[in-house]
């Protein structure tokens, strides 16, 4: 253990104070690969681009969700190739900007959250005078929907008499709304925008969101909810509760089910399984909140990741949700700054699998409809982001 945390500190710290300085080591051919499947893929979906709206997956009959259009624009902004003038960015954050409202938040008639914290990430990235008065705009709208010691803003959630306390299992998330409670995936796109749009770590905001972070780790010594006792996972699950009905019964709740763990003594429990999207996207949340090195959170986590290494699937969801999975892995790990796991090269792996699952159009292969993986548009950028943080 205490080998592994060395090397976990030393790695984090090179991730965390010099971050635009990592060691690449991809071979030349891998180089290839992943700019010819990023080019497919952006020639791809600057075909799939509404030519009425200039949005993507954009129908205004059924629904708008500007996220997906902050997607494709992140995806095409981290591409050396490509800065602010490039047409798709140009008119993608002219759309994202259109669906601000009133109240800052970047999002039609629903998922206020979702949707204004990817569409900061994407306007954090381009240098325009309207692109950063509205990301700041947008940004203090998006504090407000973190719950905590105040009452929450976002118009869908069912809202608290009181402010909440730090007692509370949602202090500290952020949910989309329409559930009534927060969700880890929500908190890591709110985390990821505050940390885009350059927010001091400082922040209240982050302070909070550790709470939040602690209480989804499946591990005993850092999480305080009943359902972590005498687990040593070190992954995350996905929520401190199902919905609003079962705050009081501290479930817990996991889109993987369970799992069964063996004490030291062999004694058997049943715990909340951890699984890849949430732990990538939980750990990734630490390294933006600026934890020191040897954090036992951070060390958990990357303990979790070392034993569950794949890009066969999403760990404990099988083909559910596996794009999302390959986009968040690609983050986090690029955010660590390194490029091996267990002696495998994580870039390559990434740039291999990513070829294989590509259409000569450009599109990917679906392999699993569940949350909106269905969608050609929201896979293809998914996989742009993947293979922009594998290669660069």
């Amino acid at each position: 253990m205490k080998s592994m945390l060395s090397t976990l500190t030393a790695l984090t710290a090179l991730a965390i104070s010099a971050p635009l300085v990592q060691a690449q080591s991809i071979s030349g051919e891998h180089h290839r690969k992943a700019e010819l499947i990023a080019a497919r893929a952006m020639e791809y979906l600057e075909s799939r681009q509404n030519p009425d709206t200039l949005g993507f997956d954009d129908d205004p009959e059924a629904q708008t969700l500007p996220a997906i259009t902050g997607l494709v624009v992140t995806g095409f902004m981290l591409d050396p190739g490509v800065d602010e003038r490039h047409p798709v960015v140009v008119t993608g954050t002219r759309y994202i900007l259109k669906h601000q409202q009133p109240d800052g938040g970047f999002y039609k008639d629903m998922l206020p959250s979702y949707n204004t914290a990817i569409c900061l990430s994407a306007l954090a990235m381009v240098n325009k005078p309207k692109a950063l008065s509205g990301m700041l705009k947008g940004r203090d709208f998006l504090k407000t929907l973190q719950h905590g010691d105040f009452n929450s803003s976002n118009p869908e959630d069912p809202g608290f008499e009181e402010p909440i306390g730090t007692d509370h299992p949602y202090y500290g998330g952020v949910g989309y709304g329409k559930h009534g409670r927060p969700d880890l995936s929500n908190l890591s796109f709110f985390i990821q925008a505050l940390h885009d749009t350059g927010l001091s770590t400082n922040d209240p905001a982050y302070q909070r969101a550790l709470v939040f972070l602690n209480r989804v780790q499946m591990n005993d010594t850092i999480n305080d909810m009943p359902y972590a006792d005498d687990s040593d996972q070190g992954g995350f699950i996905y929520a401190t509760v199902p919905n609003i009905e079962s705050v009081d019964g501290l479930a817990g709740q996991s889109q993987a089910g369970t799992t069964t763990e063996t004490l030291e003594d062999g004694t058997e429990i049943v715990r909340l399984r951890a699984y890849g999207s949430m732990t990538y996207a939980g750990f990734k949340s630490l390294l933006f909140a600026d934890l020191d090195p040897d954090d036992p959170r951070i060390a958990a986590a990357w303990d979790w990741i070392e034993k569950n290494y794949t890009l066969e699937e999403n760990p404990g969801m099988g083909m559910q949700g596996y794009y999302y999975y390959l986009c968040t892995m690609a983050r986090a790990l690029d955010a660590m700054g390194i490029d091996e796991i267990n002696g495998r090269n994580w870039r390559e792996d990434m740039i291999d699998k990513l070829e294989e699952l590509q259409h000569p159009s450009g599109a990917f292969r679906i392999v699993e409809s569940r949350w909106m993986e269905n969608n050609d548009i929201l896979i293809a950028a998914y996989a742009l982001i993947a293979v922009q943080h594998a290669k660069n």
